[in-house]
């Protein structure tokens, strides 16, 4: 288990100005788990993990691994195995030698540290190209070499940062697949660092999304992404992200609507604790895998303008305005490629009601169906 305890990490900008990269980061990662650390650029995800790795220290809080604190512990004695994003291989050395460098720095004889070699070689299958040099190799062989070279120390811990984004989207999926097989067969606590939304959401058991320093929702992709904790989490996951409405909450008759800049949407649901919301500023938000073609005589049907399609294989991904009083907004809807919808088209559509969020726009966009 890798526990994170109120982990502070501050930077000296100048006399009067410190930089908060880490701002009270608390985590829980269980054995075997597989978590990504998933956010934008400058979010915090590999200061984390530089921090669990050994290589920057906390300006506060702590680290457990099991129920030992390691803040002062150094890297070589942390048994973590890390994959970097550039690999990090010897370009004068055989594959054989980089993957067994680790060993050697340990001492270990040159016999037994090979025989190692050849076996986790085996699990990656690279046993052809031992005898190869990084620059005979592909990318994604060279990003093999160096997960068998960290794993090649029998880590208790895997810390990956970024170690698929120098190869190209067709090799990712194969080398992801490779990452989270092996990861399950070995049953390794690992931790993955990412900016790739559905690389995270692809291998990860839970996904920690950071903005500014803070966790802002840790949980299962599903839990992510059906209910995102607040706006930052729905406009971050999902691609295309999810659809934002903002309003006014009204009661109509037993239910609820939006009142929007372009349309009344009705929440069907008969929840009293939503009466403290009326009159707020208030979010809707929806998948646009949850919004669907409709018939013209559904009473739930709403009316949009079709100002673009995008044909995505079997799918569509349809972009549909609504101007009133000047204004104009949209929501983008992905929907089978059976229907036939063009750009000009009018189109009636109706909202997955059960799919629906709101956030409280007073409240930091908090989830108001999240307690």
């Amino acid at each position: 288990m890798i526990k994170i305890e109120n982990l502070l990490k501050t930077y000296v900008i100048n006399q009067k100005q410190n930089k908060v990269a880490l701002n009270g980061i608390n985590l829980e990662i269980k054995d075997g788990e597989f978590v990504a650390l998933l956010g934008p650029s400058g979010c915090g995800k590999t200061t984390t993990l530089m921090i669990l790795a050994g290589i920057l220290k906390p300006t506060s809080g702590n680290i457990y691994f099991g129920d030992k604190i390691v803040n002062h512990v150094e890297p070589k004695d942390r048994n973590i195995g890390m994959v970097f994003q550039s690999y990090a291989l010897y370009p004068h050395l055989s594959v054989r030698d980089n993957i067994a460098f680790p060993l050697k720095q340990q001492k270990m004889p040159k016999s037994e540290r090979y025989k190692r070699v050849e076996k986790v070689a085996k699990s990656v299958q690279l046993s052809e190209l031992l005898d190869r040099k990084p620059t005979q190799l592909s990318g994604g062989q060279q990003q093999r070499v160096a997960m068998a070279r960290a794993l090649c120390k029998e880590p208790e811990y895997l810390l990956l940062d970024e170690p698929m984004s120098n190869l190209d989207t067709r090799l990712k999926l194969d080398v992801r697949d490779q990452i989270r097989t092996l990861q399950q067969r070995l049953n390794l606590t690992t931790i993955i660092v990412t900016h790739d939304q559905e690389e995270a959401m692809a291998i990860a058991d839970r996904i920690a999304i950071l903005d500014q320093g803070v966790i802002q929702q840790f949980g299962t992709p599903k839990e992510l992404y059906q209910n995102p904790a607040n706006l930052f989490v729905a406009n971050f996951l999902g691609n295309p992200p999810m659809n934002i409405i903002r309003g006014n909450l009204e009661r109509d008759g037993d239910f609820y609507k939006i009142v929007s800049n372009f349309s009344k949407i009705k929440v069907f649901r008969k929840d009293k604790s939503l009466n403290k919301y009326l009159q707020k500023k208030i979010a809707l938000g929806i998948r646009p895998a949850e919004i669907m073609p409709c018939d013209t005589n559904d009473k739930e049907a709403q009316f949009f303008d079709v100002t673009l399609v995008e044909h995505l294989g079997d799918r569509i991904l349809v972009k549909m305005e609504n101007s009133n009083e000047g204004e104009e907004s949209y929501l983008r809807m992905i929907c089978s490629n059976i229907y036939p919808i063009r750009i000009g088209d009018r189109i009636p559509v109706k909202l997955k009601i059960e799919s629906i969020s709101l956030f409280d726009l007073e409240k930091n966009g908090k989830n108001i169906f999240i307690n």
